[in-house]
C-alpha cells in the first residue's frame, strides 16, 4: 500500500512538470512547456541555469501584441508604447530580447537515433543552445531552420535543456514583425538511414484529364547496402492508386516516376490533393516514413495566352496579405492562417501574394485544401537597408540560405505558381540591383524549374532616383514575370517594346480596382492583378485612412475616432493598423470590398452611405483609402442633414428611392461603375435600383434599425477540435430587436465570460484607432461589430460564453470541442 501512494504520488509530480517525453517519430509537435522570460541581461544558455520563476508557455508566442501595462496611460496603450522606435511603421509596438526554454527528456526508442529540432519562425536573430551548445544564430525572422542536436543530447531518461535568444532590436522592419517564436517548432527523431527534412520533391509532367507523370525525387542520408524505396500514391480519399518500388545501391538521390491514369487535376475551382507516401526500408524493414500532399496541374506563362493553369486560361484576382493574424499579432496558429484565406476565398480572391517574406506551411495548406493561388515572396530588401536595422545587413551572407529554405520547405505545394525574388528594391535601376536581379533569378531556377521567378517593381523607384522607367528593363528581363507596383500606366508602351514580356500588378491603389482590372481583362500578357491590401494588418498604421481637413487650418483629422487632427501622410498616435485592406482587422467586409464585388462581377449593386462630415471639415482620402462610408441608413441626429450616397454598379443607370418616394436618377458616365447621390436623411428605407435601358437588373435596400438591445455571439464553427491548434472565431454584434445589427453603435464596451475547455485568446473590432488591449476578456465594439477568438485546451468537452454590456440582454454561445 505504502509503495503504491509512493507511486502515485510519484507520477503526480512528474506527469505535472515541465518536462517533455519525447518518443522516436518524424516531425513531433515540440510547441509545449515552454519557459518564457524577456530581458535583455540574462544570460540563459546553461543547462543549469535557474528558470524554475520563468513563464510557462506554447509555442507559437508573440510578446510584442501581449499589454505593456494594466493601466492606459498617455504613453502606453494595451501592447503599443507612443515612443516605439518604428512609430506607425510597426504599429508602436515593441520589441527588445527574449529568452525560451524547454526541458525534454528522450525514452529508450530514441538509442541510436538522430534528433533533429525545426523552428518554422522565429522574429528575429534566433541563437539555440541545445545543453550549452552554441548551434547557431539564424537572423531571418520569416524563414524555417533545423539543427542536428545528436550528439550533444544526454543520454535515454536523462534532462536535456535547449534555450533560444530571440533579439528584435532597434529599426528593423517596415511593418509589425511581431517577436518571439511565432511559429510552429518541430522534434524530429529518426534513424540515422533516413529520408531527408524537404528531402521529397514531387512535380507533375504531361498533365491531362487522360494521364499525367508524377516525378518523385528523394534525398536520402547515409545510403547503405540492402536498401529500397517504396512510393505509395493514395486519392483524397485514402485509396491508394499507384505503387513504385526502387532498390538504391548508393545514390542519396532517388529518382521515380509514376504514371496515374485518370487523375483529379488540381485547380481554384476543385483543389483536389493527393498524398504520396515514401517508405525506406533496409532488408525488408521500415526504417523511416515521409508523406507528402501534393496536386497533380500544369501552369504556364506567355504574352500571347496569359497564365494558364491545366491549359485553361486564368486571371489572378489577388489580394497582398501580410503575415499577421490581427488580434493575435504574428502567432501563426493553424486555424487562423487557414481563417486567413477563407476569407479571402470567401470575397472572390483567387490568388494571394505573400508580402514581402515567407509564410507558414499552415497558409500554405490552407491555400492547396481552398484553391488560392500563391505568389511566395522572399525578400523585402537585398543591398541597401529600408531601415536602419533590417535584413539588408545579412542579405550578403545569408540570401542563399533564406531562399533554399523557402523554396525546399514550400515546394509541394501546388498552389504556389509564382516566386517573388524581392519587392521594391532601390538597387533595380542600376547596375548593383541588375546583377543581383540575376544572380537570384537563376539561383531560384536551379533549385525550381517548374515555376515563374518574379519581382515587384515600383514606379516610384526610377523617380526617387532621377531616371527614367525603362531602366528598369534589365531587371525586369532576368524574370519569367515582371511584377509592376502602381505602373499600369507603362503596361501597353512596355509591351510595344518588349512584346514576350508577361506582368502583372503585383501592388495597386484599392480605388483603382477598376482600370487595373480592365487592364487585365484587355491584355492578355496582362495576368492579374493583386490589391494592396486584402485584409488590414499591423503597422503602416493609418495609410488607408480618411480623415477630415479643417478648412481654416492646414491640418488633417482622421474620420474614426473623433475629432484627431494630424498630419495627412504621418498618421500619430493612437493608432495601430493600416486601414487598407478590403476586409478589415478581424474580416468584415470594407467599402472597398464592395467596390471589388462589382469590378469582379460578384455583385450587380452595392450601396453605402457616407458617414456625416461635421462643418467646417472636408474629407481626404488618399492613395489606398476609401470615403469613410458604410451600409448603413441610422443616423439618428442627422435629420434633414444631406448625406452621400454612392451605389457600385456596372449597369447604365441607377434610380434611389426612399420611403416608396422617388429621390433621384443618375446615368453612369463611360468607364465609371460608381453613381453619386446626395440625400436627406430621413429615417426608413434606401433602395437603390439599377438598371439597362428599362430593365430593372437588381436592387439593394438599406434600413434604418433600432435602438440596440441585446449582444448577438455568432461561432464560425458549432464544433471544433480540441486541439490548441484549432480555434472558434466568435462574432459579437450588437442587435435590434428586430435581430438587425446596428451599425451605429462604436462605444459599447463587451466583457465575455468563459467556462469549459477553453481560453480566450484574443479580442478585437475593425477601429485602427482602439489600441485597447487584444488579451484582456472585453472589448468596445466598432460598427456594432466585434470579435472574442477562444482557444480549447485541448479537453473534448464544451466551452460556453456569455457577452455582457450595459443595458443590453446577454450574448450566449456553446461550442463543441472533440
Amino acid at each position: 500500500m505504502k509503495q503504491s501512494i509512493l507511486f502515485i504520488i510519484s507520477y503526480l509530480l512528474f506527469s505535472q512538470s515541465s518536462f517533455s517525453q519525447i518518443k522516436a517519430g518524424r516531425n513531433q509537435s515540440f510547441d509545449t512547456n515552454w519557459k518564457f522570460k524577456k530581458g535583455s541581461k540574462i544570460e540563459a544558455k546553461e543547462v543549469n541555469f535557474n528558470d524554475s520563476d520563468w513563464r510557462k508557455l506554447d509555442i507559437p508566442h508573440d510578446w510584442s501584441i501581449e499589454d505593456l501595462t494594466e493601466t492606459p496611460n498617455d504613453s502606453t496603450i494595451g501592447p503599443f508604447y507612443k515612443n516605439a522606435i518604428g512609430k506607425n511603421a510597426t504599429a508602436f509596438s515593441v520589441g527588445g530580447t527574449a529568452w525560451y526554454r524547454k526541458h525534454f527528456v528522450l525514452d529508450k526508442s530514441s538509442v541510436g537515433k538522430k534528433v533533429y529540432v525545426q523552428f518554422d519562425g522565429v522574429y528575429m536573430n534566433a541563437d539555440v543552445w541545445v545543453n550549452g551548445h552554441h548551434l547557431g544564430n539564424h537572423p531571418n525572422g520569416y524563414t524555417a531552420f533545423v539543427y542536428d542536436l545528436t550528439t550533444f543530447l544526454n543520454a535515454s531518461g536523462k534532462e536535456n535543456v535547449i534555450a533560444v535568444q530571440v533579439k528584435n532590436e532597434r529599426d528593423n522592419s517596415r511593418w509589425y514583425s511581431g517577436s518571439g517564436i511565432y511559429r510552429h517548432v518541430w522534434l524530429s527523431v529518426i534513424s540515422p538511414l533516413h529520408i531527408e527534412n524537404w528531402g521529397v520533391q514531387i512535380v507533375t509532367n504531361k498533365v491531362s484529364e487522360q494521364t499525367a507523370e508524377i516525378h518523385i525525387a528523394t534525398k536520402i542520408d547515409n545510403v547503405i547496402s540492402g536498401v529500397s524505396l517504396t512510393t505509395e500514391l493514395y486519392s483524397a480519399e485514402n485509396k491508394l492508386v499507384a505503387t513504385n518500388i526502387k532498390q538504391i545501391s548508393n545514390e542519396n538521390k532517388v529518382e521515380q516516376t509514376i504514371s496515374l491514369k485518370n487523375p483529379k487535376l488540381w485547380d481554384i475551382e476543385n483543389p483536389y490533393l493527393y498524398k504520396a507516401k515514401i517508405i525506406l526500408k533496409q532488408n525488408g524493414k521500415t526504417i523511416d516514413e515521409y508523406s507528402q500532399n501534393f496536386g497533380v496541374r500544369s501552369i504556364h506563362f506567355d504574352a500571347e495566352n496569359g497564365f494558364l493553369l491545366n491549359g485553361k486560361n486564368v486571371k489572378l484576382k489577388g489580394g497582398c496579405i501580410h503575415h499577421d493574424n490581427g488580434p493575435l499579432g504574428a502567432m501563426a496558429i493553424d486555424r487562423a492562417e487557414e481563417r486567413k484565406i477563407e476569407l479571402m476565398k470567401k470575397n472572390g480572391y483567387n490568388a494571394v501574394r505573400f508580402a514581402h517574406n515567407p509564410y507558414s506551411a499552415e497558409l500554405l495548406n490552407a491555400c492547396d485544401k481552398l484553391g488560392i493561388l500563391v505568389m511566395n515572396e522572399s525578400f523585402d530588401m537585398w543591398n541597401i537597408n529600408k531601415t536602419p536595422d533590417d535584413y539588408a545587413d545579412y542579405f550578403k551572407d545569408w540570401w542563399q540560405q533564406d531562399l533554399t529554405s523557402m523554396i525546399q520547405k514550400d515546394f509541394n505545394h501546388p498552389s504556389i505558381i509564382m516566386w517573388s525574388i524581392g519587392n521594391e528594391l532601390p538597387e533595380v535601376v542600376d547596375s548593383l540591383g541588375y546583377e543581383t536581379s540575376k544572380k537570384l533569378s537563376d539561383f531560384v531556377r536551379k533549385l525550381d524549374t517548374t515555376r515563374a521567378v518574379t519581382a515587384a517593381i515600383p514606379f516610384h523607384v526610377p523617380l526617387l532616383k532621377r531616371k527614367k522607367w525603362d531602366t528598369t528593363a534589365p531587371s525586369f528581363e532576368v524574370l519569367d514575370v515582371a511584377g509592376y507596383n502602381y505602373a499600369s500606366q507603362y503596361y501597353e508602351g512596355d509591351h510595344k517594346k518588349f512584346p514576350k514580356r508577361v506582368m502583372v500588378a503585383t501592388e495597386y491603389f484599392p480605388p483603382k480596382a477598376l482600370e487595373n482590372w480592365n487592364a487585365v481583362e484587355k491584355n492578355p500578357y496582362v495576368i492579374g492583378m493583386f490589391s494592396w491590401a486584402a485584409i488590414d494588418y499591423l503597422g503602416e498604421a493609418g495609410i488607408g485612412l480618411a480623415r477630415l481637413k479643417d478648412n481654416t487650418k492646414k491640418q488633417a483629422g482622421g474620420m474614426i475616432g473623433g475629432d484627431f487632427v494630424e498630419t495627412f501622410m504621418s498618421p500619430q498616435w493612437p493608432i495601430f493598423n493600416s486601414y487598407t485592406g478590403e476586409l478589415d482587422l478581424i474580416g468584415n467586409k470594407k467599402s472597398a470590398s464592395y467596390y471589388l464585388d462589382v469590378v469582379w462581377q460578384r455583385s450587380k449593386i452595392e450601396m453605402l452611405v457616407h458617414r456625416p462630415i461635421p462643418a467646417g471639415y472636408k474629407e481626404q482620402t488618399g492613395f489606398y483609402g476609401f470615403p469613410d462610408e458604410l451600409k448603413s441608413w441610422t443616423w439618428t441626429g442627422c435629420e434633414n442633414d444631406s448625406l452621400q450616397v454612392r451605389v457600385f454598379t456596372r449597369s447604365s443607370s441607377v434610380k434611389l428611392e426612399l420611403n416608396g418616394k422617388f429621390i433621384a436618377e443618375k446615368t453612369l458616365e463611360k468607364g465609371s461603375i460608381t453613381a453619386i447621390f446626395t440625400v436627406p436623411y430621413v429615417a426608413g428605407k434606401l433602395v437603390a435600383r439599377c438598371f439597362e435601358g428599362d430593365k430593372e437588373i437588381a436592387s439593394e435596400t438599406i434600413t434604418t434599425v433600432g435602438k440596440p438591445v441585446a449582444i448577438r455571439l455568432k461561432a464560425d464553427r458549432a464544433t471544433i477540435n480540441a486541439s490548441k491548434n484549432d480555434l472558434a472565431y466568435v462574432n459579437v454584434e450588437i442587435v435590434d430587436e428586430f435581430a438587425n445589427v446596428v451599425p451605429s453603435v462604436d462605444d459599447v464596451l463587451v466583457k465575455f465570460n468563459i467556462e469549459g475547455n477553453g481560453k480566450i485568446l484574443g479580442v478585437g473590432n475593425g477601429n485602427p484607432r482602439d489600441m485597447s488591449s487584444f488579451q484582456k476578456p472585453e472589448k468596445t465594439v466598432f460598427q456594432g461589430k466585434g470579435l472574442v477568438i477562444v482557444q480549447p485546451t485541448g479537453q473534448v468537452g464544451y466551452i460556453t460564453i456569455r457577452a455582457e454590456a450595459a443595458g443590453l440582454k446577454i450574448g450566449f454561445i456553446k461550442i463543441k470541442t472533440y
